[in-house]
């Protein structure tokens, strides 16, 4: 009787040993113990970086992009050649590299084409393939330059047509800009006028992507306004800077130099806010003289943002 009881004493406490062991083995007490340690926290993911490297572009840095439509004569995409296009923009872009600061090229694509022609939707605006929106994105990423998505959206409104690509806005090293020169009203044709938007409109898109970026935690994404005269932002005091964004307000008017300088001054006027930026464009009809790195880098305030088209 007693070597029974003695046997059975054993088996109980060789079961009792396995089951822990098994528990052990399943990472359920095994987990509680390492939660318990003082000191032990989760690794964090690692940081998402901007294409060259740092989460903050500006201020700090130069950015020197090349715009255009695909298939017409501007100065991108005009061969048909994202990588031919980056060459180009990073040779612009080593023009500025004397000036100090830490010069980052980009493509600014126009993805939504303002057109005489009301299209289907009636918008008088038509996005661009996608293929060739992923052809430049690709290119951007072997390169390591920024892609600006760059909006005209005819009689439509800005912010259903960027949330339209938000699968590419969430890339880091994609950015937003905003044309409200082909921003029109429902009686309005391309072409025939020059539009408007109001500061609502822009803020609807800043405050989509300041949200993107902080949900994602990504880096600060360039957001560009552009404006060559004051009636397209008409309430412009009330455009907010968001987080996570470095807004800038371009001048990308045409023209003789006295013409230009006259325009940047005008628009920079009550625009500390903003990150400023300049455009030239290449084709002497449009700007008689051409102006150099030099003079664009003395104007003030200086760029900080600067476009060839």
């Amino acid at each position: 009787m007693i070597s029974l009881i003695a046997i059975a004493v054993v088996l109980g406490l060789v079961l009792r040993g396995g089951g822990h062991k098994r528990a052990a083995a399943g990472g359920a007490p095994q987990g509680r113990r390492l939660a318990a340690e003082p000191g032990r926290r989760p690794t964090p993911p690692p940081a998402i970086l901007l294409p060259r490297g740092g989460r903050v572009l500006l201020p700090g840095h130069l950015v020197v992009a090349y715009y255009g439509i695909v298939g017409t004569s501007n100065i991108l995409g005009q061969t048909d050649d994202p990588d031919a296009d980056a060459a180009g923009v990073e040779r612009a872009a080593h023009e500025f590299v004397p000036f100090g600061r830490p010069v980052q090229p980009a493509f600014e694509l126009v993805v939504t084409i303002a057109s005489p022609d009301p299209g289907p939707d009636g918008t008088y605006s038509a996005p661009i393939d996608v293929a060739i929106l992923e052809r430049y994105l690709h290119a951007a990423h072997r390169h390591k330059l920024l892609l600006i998505l760059d909006f005209q959206p005819g009689r439509g409104e800005f912010l259903p047509e960027v949330r339209r690509y938000a699968r590419f806005i969430l890339d880091p090293a994609v950015g937003v800009a905003l044309d409200p020169e082909w921003k029109l009203t429902v009686d309005e044709v391309p072409d025939q006028v020059i539009g408007s938007a109001s500061a609502t409109s822009i803020n609807a898109v800043s405050g989509y992507l300041s949200s993107l970026v902080a949900e994602h935690r990504l880096p600060q994404k360039l957001f560009v306004i552009h404006e060559f005269r004051t009636t397209e932002l008409p309430d412009r005091y009330n455009i907010r800077v968001r987080p996570g964004l470095a807004t800038v307000l371009q001048m990308d008017g045409l023209g003789t130099v006295p013409d230009k300088l006259e325009s940047y001054r005008e628009v920079m006027k009550g625009a500390r806010r903003f990150h400023p930026g300049f455009k030239v464009f290449l084709r002497p009809v449009d700007d008689p003289v051409r102006l150099t790195p030099d003079q664009i880098m003395a104007l003030h305030p200086q760029p900080e943002y600067v476009s060839y088209q």
